[in-house]
């Protein structure tokens, strides 16, 4: 284990249940290895993420975080492990995400925007109800192998400092209009058309959205991809519309709408 990393966690100790516990971890990983950026997010199932810490700029601060707070999580490979079965441990973002993430819409229309060159998360479970993605972010290059194997050296002691300091953050203060929200955009997907679309074709538009293959969906929803291509056909022609980028749009409206 990193010689400086033992002089940080026992700052990072002494910082839990303070306003500065965030920046002191951050501090620490940074003393471990290089990266640009931290964010944390904390997930209560699918609810609105709360924005727990970042170092971001005011400009990337409101992609990372305003943005993606706006509908663009329901998508996020990182935001799908925590309500998934992906046991908690570091990740990068290339190991958890579908088939055809970097191809898809998500992609293309909103990460790309970032010009990270990786992204890797620690997973931790703080209990029950929540559970949060610390993520490092590179601009430059992607995380070696030796760097990977550090982080899995100081992933317990990660884990455990953030448990303890999370587990008593505030999770009631959210509004009705919050509430409201929360909702609003819980049910985007299945709001796309106005119903004119049956389940399994707002199933379809949930995994094509996220980054899935037909073969991935059809595997997923125990259909054959010539089934599940049929249905995109038909989804489109429902909605009017003729790719993808155009079925993203419509799922960002929806989440505006109202």
């Amino acid at each position: 284990m990193p010689t400086d990393w033992n002089a940080q966690a026992a700052l990072c100790l002494d910082a839990v249940g303070t306003p500065s516990f965030a920046a002191a971890l951050a501090d620490g990983l940074r003393s471990v290895m290089p990266y640009e950026f931290t964010v944390i997010f904390g997930y209560m199932g699918k609810e609105r993420p709360l924005a727990l810490f970042d170092d971001f700029t005011p400009a990337r601060r409101k992609l990372h975080v305003d943005d993606y707070l706006e509908g663009p999580y329901l998508i996020d490979p990182f935001f799908l492990a925590s309500i998934g079965d992906t046991p908690q441990g570091i990740w990068r973002l290339k190991d958890i995400a579908p088939d055809r993430f970097y191809q898809g819409e998500y992609y293309r229309s909103y990460y790309a925007q970032t010009g990270l060159a990786e992204e890797v998360g620690f997973l931790i479970n703080v209990d029950a109800e929540l559970q949060i993605v610390l993520s490092l972010m590179r601009t430059e290059k992607k995380f070696s192998k030796t760097e990977m194997r550090v982080l899995s050296e100081i992933q317990p002691i990660v884990e455990a400092l953030c448990r303890r300091h999370w587990s008593s953050v505030d999770r009631s203060g959210r509004s009705k209009t919050s509430d409201f929200l929360n909702r609003k955009v819980a049910d985007a997907f299945n709001t796309i058309g106005d119903g004119a679309l049956t389940d399994r074709e707002g199933q379809i538009v949930e995994l094509t959205l996220r980054g899935h293959s037909s073969e991935a969906i059809g595997r997923l929803l125990l259909i054959s991809p010539g089934t599940v291509r049929i249905h995109r056909r038909n989804v489109y022609s429902k909605l009017r519309i003729n790719s993808q980028g155009e079925l993203f749009s419509l799922f960002l409206d929806a989440i505006g709408a109202g």
